[in-house]
């Protein structure tokens, strides 16, 4: 069976991480949601995206086709409903479509033809970019039962303070010593050839992507994912960082969600918690304006290849968009559009010439290239998110 995962109706919500990929490749837990349906249902996916990443993420059409809305999170259950899906039938929960199968020649899909399949179990769904950080402990323990399952933990060196060893895993080649690795409050997951250096202190749930270094003496709170190829110290508390991206040095970061490709300079900090603890509001893409959360604690949102210079302050509920590079003292503005180039004392734009040169440079230094696909949608998200830089 081919299986195509598709945005779906939270695609805008969840915005600026989905300007530079499709929903199916969000990080929340250990996996991407892809790699997670890929995990269970052992085929490899495609994408129904925006035009544009089409390139980078195309869609493989057959004869036969089972759609699945990518924000959806994938349990055993759930994909044992998906893999037998027949023609015209459909899993709806909540008057929301998870599922369903078509066929190539079909030109229109009206719902009201299919038959509907039950499903009642409560799912995890990913609507808005909260969500990720939010979800995140319950993600990393469902992906930690997943990929643990008749696997044998490498041994964790009697150089480290372990509290709960059996809810921890090591894959090969990880260096860990003289850290503490607390599991009691939920799973650890270290990803193959990753380090962690001495002096830190890790409580799950926690997730450590493949190549990732954690840096001396650092502060990590659960539930926190840093994915692959990422450099990491200070304090960390509740966030997400989804690959290739640098947090190196001190400073907190909290109920936060970060892209890929990104730097925070020598001890950023972010505030996750407003001096009246009221009610966060967060910058919409879908509404174009600041709305409620129902969170008290939310950090920074930052898209994909963004960087920010030492002792930057991002204020509580900051988003950031891609390509952006912050600088300066005071507290930048809560919604910093896309190819923003400044602080609190204003911004200009950064010109495409100059954004191609620095991901160059970045990508390089991690063997990955900038190529023409990476340019074409950088230039892309450039071209609309014009109308949000109104310096």
């Amino acid at each position: 069976m081919n299986y195509i995962l598709f945005d779906g109706p939270y695609r805008n919500s969840l915005l600026p991480f989905t300007f530079t990929r499709p929903v199916a490749d969000i990080r929340v837990g250990i996996l991407t949601i892809r790699e997670k349906w890929e995990n269970y249902l052992g085929y490899t996916t495609t994408t129904l995206t925006e035009d544009y990443l089409e390139d980078k993420f195309p869609m493989v059409e057959m004869e036969e086709n089972i759609m699945i809305d990518a924000s959806f999170i994938p349990t055993k259950a759930l994909v044992a409903k998906v893999k037998k899906l027949k023609k015209n039938e459909v899993i709806i929960i909540d008057d929301e479509v998870v599922a369903f199968y078509t066929t190539e020649n079909q030109e229109e899909i009206d719902f009201e033809n299919f038959k509907k399949v039950e499903f009642k179990e409560k799912l995890l769904q990913i609507k808005n970019t909260w969500d990720i950080f939010k979800l995140n402990g319950l993600a990393i323990q469902m992906d930690f039962e997943l990929l643990t399952e008749h696997r044998k933990s490498e041994k964790i060196s009697k150089t480290n303070n372990v509290l709960k060893p059996d809810n921890i895993f090591i894959e090969e080649g990880v260096k860990i010593e003289f850290a503490t690795l607390n599991a009691t409050d939920g799973p650890i997951y270290i990803s193959k050839d990753a380090e962690i250096m001495e002096g830190s202190l890790i409580r799950g749930p926690f997730s450590l992507g493949a190549q990732s270094v954690i840096k001396m003496g650092a502060k990590i709170y659960g539930p926190t994912t840093i994915g692959p190829q990422c450099k990491v110290g200070g304090e960390i508390n509740n966030s997400v960082i989804f690959g290739y991206s640098n947090k190196a040095h001190d400073g907190f970061l909290g109920n936060s969600v970060i892209g890929e490709w990104c730097n925070l300079g020598a001890d950023t900090n972010n505030s996750n918690l407003k001096n009246n603890y009221a009610e966060v509001k967060l910058w919409s893409y879908e509404s174009e304006r600041f709305e409620k959360t129902g969170l008290q604690f939310c950090g920074l949102i930052m898209g994909d290849h963004s960087k920010c210079g030492i002792n930057t302050m991002f204020n509580t509920g900051t988003v950031v968009g891609v390509s952006a590079n912050i600088y300066g003292s005071n507290f930048p503005r809560n919604f910093i559009p896309s190819f923003s180039w400044g602080g609190a004392a204003g911004f200009t734009t950064f010109q495409m010439n100059k954004v191609n040169e620095v991901a160059q440079v970045v990508m390089s230094r991690r063997n990955i290239p900038y190529d023409e696909k990476e340019q074409k949608i950088l230039e892309k998200v450039f071209e609309l998110t014009q109308k949000y830089r109104n310096f």
